[in-house]
């Protein structure tokens, strides 16, 4: 049985002394060796933040959090509860280059070009497709962008408002009631987009009809720094073997329900690949670890091999930090209603926008 995860008790006023600031968790220069970036965190509640408000903050999504915080209450996590923050990431297994959607993880990479910078990637988290309308993936590209975007409501879409007394009009121009933003990158795949939300709560959950959302914050400056013809790869791994400082790890999270791959052949052949490249003996590899990261998955690299520290031994070492004082967004706007609407068909999304795409 999983315990929640808890540090040494301590008031806030104590806190400051031993509290660092938070590390800039949405850039990282790229590892001359290995392929994790980021650094795990814990920052403690106080008793008026939900796990939403913190997830935003933070740049995570609420189904990480979440995951890294089993057996807290996403609601009412209580006062001065050790939050775990995963932000710290394996790189997918995918080119770096341009812009990598990792659907399982619900996150997504951005390789801007090096020029005279050294290599770095961006990272957000995402909404991505709900059961029965699972984002694809493959590759594509970036064939168009715009800005304030009106969303043209399918028939299907304005029948089923209509029924539900909620009548919508055939088109929702710009502004605060359009699901698609107020940035939108089309891709090559007919009907798919990479756009923001009205909606923030969903942000991290499979709450669209196919399409990518992200946070307001994170899509205009992605927007502003992609261009059209910026290579788009989409993977499916919930499964990500990491390697750094001549450790290996495992960030694992849990599968969509509807995925029905051998994922775990796939993990031992790529813990077994890893190690290879690495020359680590077979035997080295705890896979009882493994089995307890798969049974439990936390979302956040644990590391695997003989007489590594165990997960509540990592997270003892994690960096502690302060509080925010001012947060993203009023935590009073976070409510439950907000996100039992995302779970929704929320109809529109992500389900046309003026060539029909979906949301």
């Amino acid at each position: 049985m999983h315990q929640t995860f808890r540090q040494d008790s301590k008031a806030e006023s104590d806190l400051p002394g031993d509290a660092q600031e938070p590390i800039v968790s949405d850039r990282f220069n790229l590892p001359e060796e290995g392929n994790i970036v980021g650094q795990i965190q814990v920052v403690h509640s106080r008793y008026q933040d939900t796990l939403f408000a913190l997830a935003r903050h933070f740049d995570l999504g609420i189904d990480e959090l979440t995951e890294a915080n089993r057996g807290v209450d996403r609601w009412i996590p209580g006062e001065n509860t050790a939050i775990v923050l995963p932000t710290q990431f394996v790189l997918p297994n995918a080119p770096r280059s341009g812009i990598v959607l990792n659907i399982a993880t619900k996150r997504l990479f951005y390789y801007p070009e090096p020029g005279d910078e050294l290599p770095m990637v961006l990272t957000h988290p995402v909404g991505v497709g709900r059961v029965g309308w699972q984002t694809p993936t493959g590759t594509s590209k970036i064939i168009a962008k715009s800005t304030n975007p009106s969303w043209y409501v399918p028939k299907s879409i304005r029948e089923e408002h209509a029924a539900n007394g909620d009548p919508l009009p055939a088109v929702v121009p710009p502004g605060p009631d359009n699901p698609l933003g107020e940035y939108v990158l089309r891709l090559s795949m007919p009907s798919y987009l990479i756009h923001g939300t009205n909606k923030p709560a969903g942000v991290g959950m499979r709450v669209s009809h196919g399409c990518v959302r992200l946070y307001p914050e994170d899509i205009e400056p992605l927007f502003e720094s992609v261009s059209v013809g910026t290579p788009v790869a989409i993977v499916n791994q919930p499964y990500l073997v990491g390697w750094k400082n001549g450790n290996v790890y495992l960030e694992a999270h849990k599968p969509f329900e509807d995925d029905q791959r051998d994922l775990v052949l796939y993990l031992v052949n790529r813990v077994n690949e890893i190690a290879q490249a690495l020359q680590i003996p077979e035997e080295a590899i705890d896979w009882k670890k493994v089995g307890d990261a798969l049974s439990e998955p936390r979302g956040f690299p644990v590391p695997i091999l003989q007489g590594s520290p165990d997960t509540e031994t990592l997270l003892l070492s994690a960096r502690v930090i302060k509080r925010p004082t001012v947060f993203r967004q009023d935590q009073s706007e976070e409510t439950e209603a907000l996100v039992a609407a995302e779970n929704e068909a929320d109809s529109a999304a992500e389900s046309s926008s003026q060539s029909h795409t979906k949301e």
